[in-house]
């Protein structure tokens, strides 16, 4: 039985208009605006000067540390209120980062520090605006935070197999020098006999490449910190292995470093000269 036939024509029309209203009024109240999606903890920005550059979710510049190759802080107490650390215990990347390459670290001062590619991260204070970055360069040891180095710099103690310590001249005695790493903070060495893009170490069937392992993971030479030329790193063939090389220099890794980043023993190794670092002053190798 309809009961609305039996009403006046006024009262139906006005019951009709309230429950129009009242369902617009529970649609309305179910929808919500667009929440925006917030940015990315780490950013993978694109800087006119340095390409791809890691930022933090505003767009502030990140940096390395070449004092940091051992894959600890090396900035503390003044120096970090220069250099602030980063850390964000929650990782969220861009595409194009991958979340295995990030770490943390625990301080001196018992506190945490992101790490990308075992290299500590920083800000720099006098970056005042997203996409400031005033940070590369300094003193030659604070280089832009990027993805894609083929090579660092470190800038520590040489430290022989034999438990010397060297000079930047390869004589005993105590100094920071400034080296060739690669992208995870291993050492990179030259062999004194080699000639220009001649690899005069490696046998042909690779007997001894656990003694000075060639480096066989660069492909191609992408980027390299400010203070070296990129111009100055190709690849070499050898053997049908690809072999990095500066200055006409093939470069090697010393197997008694144990792939660990910060150790630089192979200097000593058999007398100090043979196997030396190489670096922004280095010479060309001879033809």
């Amino acid at each position: 039985m309809n009961l609305l036939k039996n009403l006046p024509l006024a009262i139906v029309g006005i019951a009709a208009m309230f429950a129009s209203s009242s369902c617009s009024k529970n649609n309305n109240s179910k929808s919500t605006p667009d929440q925006p999606v917030p940015a990315n903890a780490v950013k993978l920005s694109t800087n006119v000067k340095f390409g791809n550059i890691l930022t933090d979710a505003k767009g502030k510049t990140l940096y390395f540390f070449a004092i940091d190759a051992n894959g600890n802080s090396g900035c503390n107490g003044g120096c970090s209120v220069v250099w602030p650390t980063f850390y964000q215990a929650n990782l969220t990347l861009d595409n194009g980062l991958d979340i295995k390459d990030f770490g943390t670290i625990t301080r001196t001062d018992g506190s945490k520090q992101t790490t990308y590619k075992g290299w500590p991260l920083y800000y720099y204070q006098n970056d005042a605006n997203a996409g400031d970055i005033n940070g590369d360069k300094v003193g030659n040891t604070w280089f832009v935070a990027k993805p894609d180095y083929t090579v660092m710099v470190s800038n520590n103690q040489l430290t022989g197999n034999d438990g010397v310590k060297y000079n930047s001249d390869l004589k005993p005695g105590d100094g920071v020098t400034q080296y060739i790493v690669d992208d995870r903070g291993q050492t990179l060495y030259s062999f004194s006999h080699d000639k220009f893009k001649t690899n005069n170490f490696t046998n042909s069937t690779f007997s001894n490449n656990k003694v000075w392992p060639i480096d066989t993971a660069v492909k191609a030479v992408l980027n390299v910190p400010s203070v070296l030329d990129k111009t100055q790193f190709q690849t070499i063939t050898v053997f049908g292995k690809t072999q990095l090389v500066y200055k006409g220099w093939p470069l090697y890794y010393f197997g008694a470093d144990n792939n660990q980043r910060g150790n630089n023993k192979g200097v000593s190794v058999p007398t100090p000269g043979t196997w030396p670092y190489t670096n922004a002053t280095s010479p060309v190798a001879p033809n």
